[in-house]
């Protein structure tokens, strides 16, 4: 490890499963790389129970801290006595409530903070108790440009509060395909609302009525609340059984191999990577037009962005896809190189180096 900034902490307090979460697992092991890094993550959830199925973490520290309210004594205190335990330096937050506790650990400290956004958010948090405990974040980074427009929006800036923009890395694969016996789809994402799992299994009617064979990989757990709405769905669906509830998995890779097409209507991306890997992979890639998806067709990648919420039309294009599947993988070729490129280690630790102490 060749040190060259000072100790980090990567806190990220969130119970769920999902993109935000890996994403802060694989950050840490790549500034492992730069300096010594400590994860501070909550106590008995995925990240302690899983982060050694992502990244080898023998270089760094984790801590967890054990709490009930996203604003209260427990957060506070541990996260301080952790933060000076380590003679942390730089703090990068993944996550958006426990700012609030945090805002109150750092009181009096030379923490160089930096919160990461990864989600599109909503409601403006621009009141006088927001204003207070964004006050002291020295970057927001956003990991594309309609992230950024929307932080710009949505958060307060402190007097010396900066904006970066910083595309997340993820390791790149030649396209290999494995070829299956009948036409195979996949989503992956956490099932949740708004992540477009619903819209894709009902685009998928337009494959049964041209007797089209197929299977859909759907890989992701479930977000609990949202677990009854989408079981009703899916029991009531007349063709249940070409749809395959994957689950969580740690080998997404082995699914996209073998898939054909990514079918991903989501109505809330910040920026997928699972979107991205399906590209490098060569599958052909559907999204509505939302959020980053005008961002990726504006850096030139080729894909199926159909208008927003619209599933006539994603039926449709998906049966012309379907039809000349050869023509449409021969067209996302080039989009392996042109990820690797804007999306590389080299360029996310460069712009992370310009930021931290």
């Amino acid at each position: 490890m060749n040190i060259v900034k000072q100790p980090i902490a990567i806190i990220c307090l969130s119970p769920n499963s999902g993109g935000m979460e890996i994403d802060s697992i694989k950050l840490a092991k790549k500034l492992s790389n730069y300096s010594k890094v400590v994860m501070i993550v909550s106590k008995g959830y995925f990240i302690e129970s899983k982060k050694d199925d992502y990244v080898g973490f023998n270089d760094i520290k984790l801590e967890t801290i054990s709490f009930k309210s996203n604003l209260g004594p427990s957060i506070i205190i541990n996260a301080r006595q952790i933060v000076q335990k380590y003679g942390i330096k730089n703090v990068i937050f993944f996550g958006a409530s426990e700012l609030k506790s945090l805002y109150f650990s750092f009181l009096g400290l030379d923490i160089n903070l930096i919160v990461r956004h990864g989600t599109t958010k909503s409601r403006p948090k621009k009141d006088w108790f927001h204003r207070l405990i964004y006050s002291d974040v020295n970057y927001h980074v956003s990991i594309c440009k309609h992230l950024e427009n929307n932080v710009n929006y949505i958060i307060p800036f402190g007097q010396t509060t900066e904006a970066k923009l910083i595309y997340s890395s993820f390791e790149f694969n030649k396209p290999s395909h494995i070829r299956q016996e009948k036409l195979t789809l996949l989503h992956v994402g956490r099932i949740a609302d708004a992540k477009g799992q619903i819209d894709a299994i009902k685009a998928c009617k337009v494959l049964v009525d041209n007797n089209i064979d197929f299977v859909f990989n759907i890989v992701g757990g479930y977000d609990e609340p949202y677990k009854d709405e989408f079981t009703k769905f899916y029991n009531s669906c007349e063709y249940k059984d070409k749809i395959n509830l994957v689950g969580f998995t740690n080998d997404v890779q082995s699914y996209i191999q073998k898939s054909d097409i990514f079918l991903f209507p989501s109505l809330g991306e910040g920026l997928s990577n699972a979107f991205l890997e399906a590209m490098t992979n060569n599958l052909v890639c559907f999204s509505y037009d939302n959020t980053s998806f005008p961002e990726l067709k504006d850096i030139g990648l080729y894909f199926k962005m159909i208008e927003n919420k619209n599933i006539d039309m994603l039926k449709n294009n998906l049966l012309e896809v379907v039809q000349n599947l050869e023509l449409e993988k021969e067209k996302s070729l080039p989009n392996n190189n042109l990820i690797s490129e804007l999306f590389s280690v080299k360029k996310e630790m460069n712009s992370y180096m310009e930021i931290l102490k």
